[in-house]
């Protein structure tokens, strides 16, 4: 078992997502399987993109910045700072979003693994 992390907030490096340049899509992994064989957690950015995918994990979104929306088929899910969003594993969406900054958690941490 892992220690206790402290991730410092002026220490957290963001990586561009999905092929998306920095400023519109990044990400930040916090907790991946060299700390956790149970679940991951992050922090990601969105801005004037959508980025489609199938989730292969359970997903927990906690926005904390700007205006997150979570797009599937013909429904849209528009949160602001404070609301919490619960994403099924299988489930097909668009994360897209207004200078949002978001947390999340996901299990399976080795969902990469378990789906090659």
């Amino acid at each position: 078992m892992s220690d206790v992390i402290h991730f410092k907030r002026a220490e957290q490096t963001f990586q561009p997502y999905s092929g998306q340049p920095l400023e519109r899509a990044a990400i930040c992994r916090l907790i991946g399987t060299e700390a956790s064989s149970t679940m991951g957690a992050g922090l990601a950015r969105f801005d004037n993109c959508s980025i489609s995918w199938t989730v292969l994990y359970d997903e927990l979104i906690v926005v904390l910045e700007g205006r997150f929306r979570l797009r599937l088929g013909d429904r849209l899910i528009e949160a602001a700072p404070g609301d919490v969003i619960w994403v099924p594993e299988r489930t097909l969406l668009a994360y897209e979003g207004d200078h949002a900054c978001v947390f999340y958690a996901l299990y399976p941490v080795d969902w990469q693994t378990r789906n090659a």
